[in-house]
């Protein structure tokens, strides 16, 4: 679309297939041309889609900041964990060991 606005050509259909297939660009679903077209036709749409800043999306800083400490309190909690458990002694050789048995 931006090529074809920046060239001067008309926004249509058949000018954004005529693009994609120059491009190679071929696995485009064939709605999104016309979709594409409808929309963005009128040159004052494109400039304005390029001149308007992104909206929406923001506001979600605070709580990613939270998350962070909590994400780091757990694996504190995990590492606290794993000092407490036993893992040497308790009568189990994991390979075999002195306690008989032989070979397998």
């Amino acid at each position: 679309i931006l090529a074809l606005y920046d060239g001067g050509a008309e926004i249509s259909s058949e000018k954004v297939n005529e693009l994609l297939e120059v491009t190679g660009n071929t696995e485009v679903e064939a709605f999104y041309p016309i979709i594409f077209s409808n929309f963005l036709s009128d040159p004052a749409k494109v400039a304005e889609l390029l001149c308007t800043p992104g909206g929406g999306g923001g506001g979600g800083g605070a709580a990613g900041a939270g998350a962070g400490e909590e994400a780091a309190e757990e694996e504190e909690e995990e590492k606290v964990e794993e000092e407490e458990m036993d893992i040497g002694g308790g009568g189990m050789a994991m390979f075999g060991g002195d306690e008989g048995g032989g070979d397998y």
